[in-house]
């Protein structure tokens, strides 16, 4: 008799051969498992053996035991994995729609194909491949949105593929979107022309072409790159080709997403955004295709992540291949915030008002809509992929980073909430309704797996019982001391006067302001400062007294600190009291000073007091025709030891 529960806990039996191999953690959900059930996300099937005959056992029945244990502590239903699918793509290309309007949620995937050949667009229900059709470049993103209020209300499919969208309406082709034309290299254009007037020879074209390609800021056009990639012998079969045609300069889709256009509901329309090879941005409409508004960038975008609609205000956040992320409003055409980053962007999600970002240096960081830093988290192995982890029911938000040693750990801010062991390195995740499912989190393998999760419904996380975040110690109260009279009345006496101290304070404030302000115009004046003020003479000054007496040893450490000009003609003049010291010469002229390196100048100065006091000496580096010294130092000098002792 074989025995299992459903989501409704509804018994059902049915009768199944003695001996007959058990079915554990099976969901007869809508993915095509057996039975139909229906929805049956928690079911547990249980093969016993009838009285009369005894099953058959596996050998290996007490190892799976530790194994079950750990399944049904996992918040996690494992509903399929087929290491076989033969799916490679990245979380970008990824989608869940309901593309029919019945209810039934697909997912859309952008398939690079093995090896990069071979590009796909694959429509999956179930663990199954409902449609297939090939796509005429690589994919860069798949988006669905809505692009008209009107019944029924289905959404659309938008697949970015070198420099065209693709959109999709019932997994038929709708409408296809092509980016503006650059405007060629003007060079290179002359260069076709001449080709093609037979004025020079192919060698000669490709060394100016390459020429051009190393020092021109404006690139080359996809025809003079091809035409460098050719051998000597297929040359001039290219140029005779393609001489007569017309040099065009396309550029291509590194990243999109979509942004919504004026209502932030759910089911509200919304507007492409794309990130181009040209370090743009652009908004689409979402009826016309025309392009609403143009946004420049310092870099090329990767990542792209928005908030907010396009009509009333809205914020978008770029993750660039120099490194850093720039964050753009809509009355901005250019960032206006930037976060620099110490390694490359691997992922960009936004968790309510915070950006979480993932870079190479094996680390989460944590940022507000502004740029500042708010933590850092250290994984223990390289991020392959981000994407974000949305609990509606229970209103969660958490960023889920995939890494190389085959874990998926979910995050919110510093909190380690959960982590999933993969089978193998995952590339791409994508969380949400599949199917009838609300949450479920579909990953693909490096070798090409793909892996459907389902989130239990009883499932809680809970935040802080990661192994990360803040220490134990903060958790810990302080033992306050009680508040003594004395506090008492001094908390009295600040609320009655407290706009007088206030302003004791700041008159006090203004006047050492005041005071630092003269106290530095003073030292500039009179070039009491060990560094020069002027562009022309940009000198430092050192000095370093050695010895206990009744001898010391001065050395000063004068160094130009120019960049490329050399100093000369400099002089360096000691006033001391003679009644105290001595020093062998008073007055001495400075050698060539080289920029960068720092010239140790020597002396030695003799102590005539046997009663142990000290003076300052005052040293003075002048410059020959100038009354005004350059730089000047006041030395402390010490006790000589020596004649103390004697």
């Amino acid at each position: 008799m074989l025995q299992g529960k459903n989501a409704g806990k509804e018994r059902f039996s049915y009768l199944v051969p003695a001996g007959t191999i058990s079915f554990r953690n099976v969901c007869f959900c809508s993915f095509g498992c057996p039975g139909t059930i229906g929805r049956c996300a928690t079911a547990e099937v249980v093969a016993k053996a009838t009285p009369g005959k005894m099953a058959a056992t596996s050998s290996s029945d007490s190892d799976s035991g530790r194994a079950e244990s750990n399944e049904a502590n996992s918040k996690w239903l494992d509903a399929h994995y087929d290491p076989m699918a033969n799916i490679h793509t990245f979380s970008s290309c990824l989608a869940l729609a309901d593309l029919h309007g019945d209810g039934e949620y697909k997912l859309v995937v952008g398939d690079l194909g093995p090896g990069g050949q071979q590009p796909r667009l694959k429509v999956l229900k179930g663990p199954a491949v409902l449609t297939e059709s090939p796509l005429p470049a690589l994919p860069a993103s798949a988006a669905t949105f809505l692009m008209e209020q009107h019944e029924p209300r289905t959404p659309a499919l938008a697949l970015a593929s070198g420099p065209c969208v693709y959109v999709y309406k019932n997994l038929r082709p709708y409408f296809k979107f092509s980016l503006p034309q650059l405007p060629p290299n003007p060079l290179e254009q002359d260069l076709w022309n001449q080709a093609k007037e037979d004025r020079i020879d192919p060698l000669t074209l490709k060394e100016m072409l390459e020429g051009i390609r190393e020092k021109a800021e404006v690139p080359l056009s996809v025809q003079s790159l091809r035409f460098l990639q050719l051998e000597l012998s297929e040359m001039e079969a290219f140029v005779n080709q393609h001489k007569s045609k017309v040099i065009k300069r396309q550029t291509v889709i590194t990243t999109m997403t979509t942004l919504k256009k004026n209502l932030a509901d759910e089911d509200a329309v919304s507007c492409l955004v794309l990130g181009t090879e040209n370090k743009e941005l652009l908004v689409l409409d979402p009826e016309a295709f025309t392009i609403l508004t143009k946004m420049s960038l310092p870099s090329v975008p990767v990542f792209l992540e928005v908030s907010g609609q396009f009509d009333v205000e809205f914020r978008l956040t770029a993750a660039c291949r120099n490194g850093s992320i720039y964050i753009l409003r809509r009355d901005s055409k250019h960032p206006k915030y930037c976060i620099e980053l110490s390694a490359q962007p691997v992922g960009l999600v936004r968790v309510h008002k915070t950006l979480v970002v993932g870079s190479t240096q094996e680390s989460l960081h944590g940022f507000t809509h502004k740029g500042k830093k708010l933590w850092t988290v250290q994984m223990p192995a390289a991020i392959l992929t981000m994407n974000l982890l949305e609990q509606r029911s229970r209103g969660l938000q958490a960023v889920m980073a995939a890494l190389a040693n085959g874990e998926v750990r979910i995050y919110r801010d510093k909190a380690l909430l959960n982590v999933i062991h993969a089978p193998d390195a995952v590339t791409s995740l994508c969380f949400g309704r599949y199917g009838r499912e609300d949450n479920t989190l579909i990953m693909t393998t490096r070798g090409g797996g793909l892996v459907i999760k389902i989130l239990k419904r009883t499932a809680v996380f809970v935040e802080g019982t990661g192994e990360m975040g803040p220490p134990l110690a903060q958790t810990t109260k302080l033992s306050v001391p009680r508040k003594t009279r004395l506090y008492v009345d001094q908390t009295l006496r600040e609320r009655e006067a407290g706009t007088a101290m206030h302003r004791t304070f700041q008159t006090d404030l203004y006047l050492l302001r005041l005071r630092a302000a003269r106290a530095y115009v003073q030292a500039l004046e009179s070039s009491l400062s060990p560094m020069s003020t002027t562009a022309r003479e940009p000198l430092k000054l050192h000095a370093v007294v050695q010895g206990l007496g009744p001898t010391f040893k001065l050395t000063l450490h004068l160094q130009n600190t120019s960049t490329a000009r050399p100093v000369l003609g400099l002089q360096i003049c000691f006033l001391y009291n003679e009644a105290l010291y001595a020093l062998p010469r008073a007055f001495f002229k400075v050698p060539l000073l080289v920029p960068g390196l720092s010239y140790p100048l020597e002396t030695f100065v003799e102590s005539l007091s046997s009663k142990g006091i000290s003076d300052m000496i005052k040293v003075l580096v002048l410059r020959e025709g100038q009354s005004a010294p350059l730089l000047s130092a006041h030395i402390n000098m010490p006790v000589s030891e020596g004649l103390a002792a004697a």
